[in-house]
């Protein structure tokens, strides 16, 4: 393994509800997207709005709640179907460009199952180390972690933050102390939220 793995710590109290972006063609295709912008699809509306549904029975205080979303279209669209199922102004949010997925960098816009023929030195190179791994122009795991261990360690209040797949896992392990081997295969569903708090995690 490459790097060391940051670690953060959510303050005493504090609730995390970690939402991925629903569903994108590019998702469906498994196409790597990193970091463009690739809008919803009809898919990714409806889990976005079931989302929504469930903060709504679960949240009792929304007033003193932050909501937080990647820059991406994606998140955006995701977080302005959740802040409308639950009745809220649909801007009334932030974003925040520490939360922004991974950057996969040359491999952006390629389809996972050409990749062997297309890059097989890169594929290499992840399959040995999946954690420190580097694509040109990208990021690694390790890196993602500790931006997003920074980000967690400065959250104030609980918060409603809507992201991606490599931001869940990397908050995952900098949270819980998943081995860093593992966390590029922690599951990131796109149809459930992750709460995080006082060292504990949950799906909703």
């Amino acid at each position: 393994m490459s790097g060391r793995a940051a670690t953060a710590r959510l303050k005493p109290g504090l609730t995390l509800y970690l939402i991925r972006h629903g569903q994108t063609d590019w998702n469906r295709d498994s196409r790597y997207q990193g970091q463009r912008d690739i809008p919803l699809n009809d898919t990714g509306r409806a889990q976005a709005r079931r989302q929504g549904e469930v903060l709504k029975t679960r949240m009792p205080g929304l007033a003193a709640t932050d909501f937080v979303s990647s820059p991406l279209e994606r998140a955006i669209e995701t977080m302005q179907l959740i802040r409308a199922a639950l009745g809220l102004k649909v801007d009334g949010y932030r974003t925040d460009p520490a939360i922004r997925e991974l950057s996969y960098g040359h491999w952006e816009g390629e389809l996972a199952s050409e990749l062997s023929e297309k890059d097989p030195v890169g594929v290499a190179g992840k399959a040995s180390d999946p954690f420190g791994w580097q694509p040109i122009g990208g990021e690694s795991y390790c890196d993602l972690q500790q931006r997003i261990a920074a980000w967690l360690d400065r959250l104030e209040r609980d918060t409603v933050a809507v992201t991606h797949g490599g931001v869940s896992r990397v908050a995952r392990g900098a949270l819980l102390g998943i081995d860093a081997d593992l966390v590029p295969f922690l599951d990131a569903p796109q149809d459930k939220i992750l709460l995080l708090r006082d060292g504990a995690m949950d799906w909703l």
